[in-house]
């Protein structure tokens, strides 16, 4: 849930007593440590690229320090052909390790552009390096965050992202800074640098009141095509609109005004056209919708779309997540489909879907979770696969046709048992999950279950290996089923179904997930007496607000939660994404915030509860939790409140990572077993 919030100075005065609570002892924990050391062993994969011949290709690997402590660094590699053993590319010395990511190849192939803080640490700066291996250049020497290089089609010039004078990780998940003295609205603005190869000459041209998220070439490199919005970046983005900009002027016009959010912008290969995935959106990079074409010259100020737009995949059962154009004028494009992922060419004239490949899997390229990486035919692909039974992985070859090509996490083999996609009717409508079984199993034997509920709303369980973090496969290795609902208001099964949440959060969604414990109830030996619940974000939401809602469930986790949605709008800076779904600010419709407030119901919860929360989350405050955890408190239900100091949505020290592992399947063991 991309629900940036606002830090009170009341966090300040807090603060001690929240770290004195995460010192706390706790109840009696398992000791999972096999399950924790396969957490922790993962080798991530974030990033794959490919040249454009297809021949060779590069990737990004990050991996925790042996000893656990934080470390961002991360590794670039590249494959010259098939059998070739990796050759790392690197700004630095010898082995020294630094943090080295975001690469882009030139159109020729011949080089290829990458971030490196090898001079200073967390200090990226651009360099470039012959494909084929030699001397490294520096092209800036900037302060500030810089992300996502992309050369021009001739290769003269390297488009990124750039906030000057930002110190800080940038993104709504990162920790934010500790307010004091007056507080007021503090926000960067991102803008598009251009680079030039040749002397490293640098130049700002997007305006500078505005914040810009994704960008794309014209086909002639003369403009660029980006989607941004004024003001705070974290608050904005679900109010950007489609812009472009001419390279040598610096005018700026605006393309589309959309109805809902829009992402992924692409120029169309006769410079004629700019596609986009447009649909309710609740997260900036988890991207589901339908995919637009608007014309690239016109502009309008009129309602959203003008009527320009054509909508390319209209009343499809399923999401849009991303897409790329061939030479052909054809695109390549991602779908969510009720659980998998699906790759598929689209004509946008006849608006026919050619099915390339389907799969229970997660797969991407880095950047956008769906993409691909493409040879510049479209005949080859890169990407990295990974599934609950296959840690991530690059693989390449024709769409659907992959081989491995990395085998960094050969030794991993899954702690948890096996997969079912389970289906159901809600309301009378189709819902789908996933079910995964516990190690060992046993079909003689009844079992306990935790429901995982996913973050968003807008978004999707697919089966993915894990990470270190609170997710609650590692369940499934100490001896539990763990359901995964995709219930409204997720990606898989079209716009309407993502919409079917609106107004409406915790009452819809939360019969699709009944009915669906009810149905895995029928076809697994789950113990109907030991139920749990949990999830994060979104997730730790619908937690909270289920045990409002039912006693069914023995033991719950309410992960970065949020209990009040009143008290939650004056908390946070980015309430913009809150409109789509609650119609209007919760000054001008409080009772639509009110019905959906778990504080509400609070009186009725008998379950016992885990709360946990980073102290500088700015998605999700802590004084959420804070008023869930008094309240349950003062009332006489079972409950512990940790916070974890330094942290902000997603947890990046690895101590407080597994201590939030241990604490979470503990509190299930004490409970379920």
């Amino acid at each position: 849930m991309s629900t940036g919030a606002f830090q009170l100075n009341s966090r300040f005065l807090m603060r001690r007593l929240f770290v004195l609570l995460a010192l706390l002892p706790t109840t009696a924990f398992a000791n999972p440590k096999e399950t924790i050391d396969l957490l922790f062993a993962v080798k991530s994969i974030d990033e794959t690229a490919l040249a454009p011949d297809g021949r060779r290709l590069a990737y990004v690997e990050k991996q925790h320090n042996a000893d656990r402590t934080e470390s961002r660094n991360s590794f670039i590699y590249v494959l010259d052909d098939e059998g070739a053993k990796p050759r790392r590319v690197t700004a630095g010395k010898g082995t020294a390790v630094h943090a080295e990511k975001h690469l882009s190849w030139s159109h020729d192939g011949a080089q290829i552009a990458f971030l490196s803080d090898a001079e200073k640490t967390r200090q990226l700066q651009l360099y470039v390096t012959p494909a084929a291996g030699g001397s490294v250049r520096k092209l800036t020497s900037v302060s500030g965050q810089l992300a996502r290089p992309h050369w021009s089609p001739d290769g003269r010039t390297i488009a990124l992202l750039f906030i000057e004078g930002q110190t800080q990780m940038a993104g709504a998940v990162e920790a934010a800074a500790r307010d004091e003295g007056e507080v007021a609205e503090k926000f960067f603005e991102q803008r598009i640098l251009l680079v030039d190869v040749a002397t490293g000459a640098i130049r700002t041209i997007t305006p500078a009141d505005s914040y810009v998220y994704e960008f794309d070439w014209s086909p002639d490199g003369r403009q660029l095509a980006y989607v941004s919005a004024p003001g705070s970046g974290d608050n904005n983005w679900w109010i950007a609109r489609l812009f472009a900009v001419e390279v040598e002027s610096g005018h700026v016009r605006e393309v589309f005004k959309p109805a809902t959010q829009i992402a992924v912008p692409r120029w169309s290969p006769d410079g004629r056209s700019i596609a986009f995935i447009q649909g309710l959106m609740s997260d900036e990079g988890s991207t589901g919708g339908d995919i637009y074409l608007v014309p690239a010259e016109r502009s309008t100020d009129a309602s959203p779309g003008g009527g320009m737009a054509k909508n390319l995949t209209p009343n499809r059962a399923t999401s849009p997540a991303w897409m790329t154009w061939l030479p052909s004028g054809k695109m390549v494009i991602s779908e969510s489909v009720r659980g998998r992922m699906t790759v598929g060419e689209l004509d946008p004239v006849s608006g026919k879907i050619e099915a390339r490949w389907t799969g229970a899997e997660t797969v991407g390229a880095g950047g956008e979770v769906s993409s691909l990486a493409l040879s510049a035919d479209g005949t080859k692909s890169a990407v990295i696969r990974s599934s609950w039974t296959q840690p991530p992985e690059v693989w390449s070859g024709a769409v659907g046709a992959w081989t491995q090509r990395t085998h960094v996490n050969d030794a991993l083999k899954p702690a948890w048992g096996r997969s079912e996609s389970i289906e159901w009717t809600s309301d009378g409508k189709p819902v789908q999950g996933w079910l995964l079984y516990p190690r060992d199993f046993d079909a003689a034997k009844r079992y306990p279950m935790v429901v995982s509920i996913h973050g968003g709303p807008a978004s999707q369980f697919k089966p993915s290996w894990p990470g270190a973090g609170l997710n609650f496969t590692a369940l499934a290795a100490e001896g539990y089923f763990v359901f995964f609902p995709n219930p409204r208001g997720s990606y898989g099964q079209g716009e309407a179904f993502t919409a079917a949440n609106v107004k409406d959060f915790g009452y819809g969604d939360l019969r699709d997930i009944m009915t669906g414990v009810d149905a895995v109830l029928k076809t697994a030996p789950v113990d109907p007496a030991r139920l749990g619940v949990g999830g994060w974000s979104y997730g730790g939401f619908m937690t909270m607000w289920t045990v409002t809602q039912t006693t069914r469930f023995r033991a719950a986790v309410a992960g970065a939660g949020l209990s009040n949605w009143q008290s939650y709008y004056g908390q946070n800076l980015i309430d913009q994404w809150m409109i789509p779904y609650f119609g209007a600010s919760v000054y001008d419709a409080p009772a639509v915030y009110a019905k959906s407030s778990p504080i509400n119901f609070i009186k009725a919860v008998k379950t016992p509860t885990l709360i946990v929360v980073g102290d500088s989350d700015k998605e999700c405050p802590a004084p959420q939790s804070y008023e869930f955890w008094h309240a349950l408190k003062t009332l006489g239900v079972e409950t512990k409140f940790v916070v974890y100091p330094d942290e902000g949505h997603h947890f990046r020290q690895p101590a407080h990572i597994e201590d939030l592992i241990v604490r979470t399947i503990g509190w299930f063991d004490a409970r379920l077993k």
